[in-house]
């Protein structure tokens, strides 16, 4: 957390929140505090956010070819980068043959947290239902969500 704030301040409110989250959850001491945030808290928010945004958007600004575009190109962005952790998961079998990572797991590093993991899971076991990928899935995931909050923050840097 700290090098991350120190080489793009801009992202620090973002990458402080993520790391409360945790230091919050795995200290043990506030479980009230952690259950209020993970249902009640971030329902509130989530309603709130939705609301304020759905109030605030006009249909006549919303829907345009630039906003399905946007939309074509997240997608296209989602399947590069799913496929870009699956090759480069095999990459790294054919250079270390003796030490085999399950490619499912380099898919896991889209940033849509915990989608992707879980995605990777539910194909994993389909194959081999003694095969439990989803928590080592979840660090790449949680990986390319801070390498995302660290990219964004330094966009916003420079282009604001």
């Amino acid at each position: 957390m700290a090098f991350c704030i120190l080489v793009v301040p801009d992202v620090s409110a973002l990458v402080a929140m993520l790391f409360l989250g945790n230091v919050m959850k795995e200290c043990g001491v506030v479980d009230r505090l952690v259950k209020a945030s993970q249902n009640e808290i971030i329902n509130v928010v989530t309603i709130f956010l939705g609301t304020s945004v759905g109030m605030t958007m006009q249909a006549d600004l919303f829907l345009r070819p630039t906003t399905i575009l946007i939309i074509c190109l997240g997608v296209v962005a989602f399947g590069i980068s799913t496929a870009g952790g699956l090759l480069f998961a095999k990459l790294m079998n054919v250079l270390s043959p003796n030490n085999p990572i399950n490619p499912l797991i380099g898919s896991a590093g889209v940033s849509a947290v915990p989608m992707a993991a879980r995605v990777s899971q539910v194909v994993g076991s389909k194959y081999d239902p003694q095969n439990f990928l989803l928590m080592h899935a979840m660090g790449p995931n949680v990986a390319g969500v801070i390498g995302t909050a660290v990219a964004a923050g330094y966009f916003i840097s420079k282009l604001a």
